[in-house]
């Protein structure tokens, strides 16, 4: 595992595009993870519950929060800009950066989808991903019958 000095800073402003930021997870963003964790198909990609508790959402953002310490990548909550609400979350992953490869990974929450919000943050995302001296390819894992994200990321 990487360590945190090698990876590049956190960005002095936050990445954004269209109507969305990606800044940092704050705890308030346990409501948005709790929501998100109503998807079947997220605790199979990582590490949110299903169903999480309050608590367990808490715990979820707090890990969340120390990914870019942990030499792990970026770590992101996405926001509106018209009122900061979080309305999903997405990382940037840099284990094999060495290698000049990142891997991205986006999710909106079920009461904010159909907004676009998917497709503005992976922008927002990759947009930030270029700014990373070394990076050359970032990679989507996506289930094929994952036709929404699939949409998302043509």
């Amino acid at each position: 595992m990487p360590t945190s000095h090698r990876l590049p800073s956190w960005p002095a402003t936050d990445p954004e595009f269209g109507a969305v930021r990606l800044r940092r997870v704050e705890l308030r963003d346990a409501a948005m993870a709790r929501d998100l964790s109503t998807d079947p198909y997220v605790p199979l990609t990582g590490t949110l519950p299903g169903h999480a508790s309050r608590e367990e959402a808490e715990s979820w953002v707090r890990r969340q929060q120390g990914r870019h310490t942990e030499g792990r990548g970026f770590s992101f909550t996405i926001a509106r800009h018209s009122d900061d609400e979080a309305v999903g979350h997405c990382g940037l992953w840099l284990k094999d950066l060495a290698d000049g490869r990142a891997s991205a990974g986006y999710a909106i929450a079920p009461s904010s989808r159909q907004c676009g919000y998917a497709a503005e943050a992976l922008a927002a995302l990759t947009n930030f991903a270029w700014t990373i001296p070394g990076l050359s390819r970032v990679e989507l894992f996506i289930e094929p019958g994952n036709t929404g994200s699939l949409r998302t990321a043509d």
